[in-house]
């Protein structure tokens, strides 16, 4: 058995790689300084890019790595359908916490286990409580508001009508230009 087929299959050791990698996740995301709200703060005043590069550069690693994983059978594509409605719903509940505490919620949790308190208190009780208010909601909401508009695709190459591996290779270009970009303006 190799050691991908033993991973999954044993619900155990997934739980202890889930915990390693978000362990890892925060501890970069710490590290990287863009937990500390001065940083948040100065990319939404375009004064300090750090958290746009960061987030550029994990897209450049992660989308041909998830790729490859699935191209190679390591790994499957659950793409769930999506709606006007839901993004809607979804920006304002990510927005509205966003515009309290200037923290996204994985920003929250890094910032919150450095020590901050505003993060602890304010994001992880706001995701808490956003969390069971929507779990309380969706039965009236899932007819109303989150099934209205279907996107015509669900991934960016249905929607152009192209090969996967084409799309991601002109994204990554396109990303690499961005990140150039930056560093050539002093960002």
């Amino acid at each position: 058995m190799t050691l991908l087929k033993y991973l999954q299959r044993n619900a155990r050791i997934q739980l202890v790689v889930g915990l390693f990698i978000g362990v890892a996740f925060g501890f970069l995301l710490q590290k990287s300084g863009v937990t500390d709200y001065n940083v948040i703060l100065g990319q939404l005043l375009l004064r300090n890019m750090t958290f746009a590069q960061l987030l550029v550069s994990a897209i450049i690693v992660a989308m041909p790595g998830v790729y490859l994983l699935v191209h190679f059978g390591c790994a499957q594509m659950h793409v769930k359908p999506g709606t006007l409605g839901s993004v809607m719903i979804g920006g304002l509940i990510f927005g509205t916490g966003f515009a309290l505490l200037g923290y996204g919620p994985e920003t929250a949790a890094g910032a919150a286990g450095t020590g901050a308190l505003d993060a602890l208190c304010g994001g992880i009780f706001g995701m808490i409580l956003g969390s069971g208010l929507f779990a309380a909601l969706y039965p009236k909401i899932k007819t109303r508001f989150l099934n209205r508009g279907p996107f015509p695709a669900q991934t960016l190459p249905e929607l152009l009508h192209l090969n996967q591996g084409l799309v991601i290779g002109l994204a990554e270009i396109v990303m690499v230009g961005i990140l150039l970009a930056l560093a050539h303006l002093g960002w």
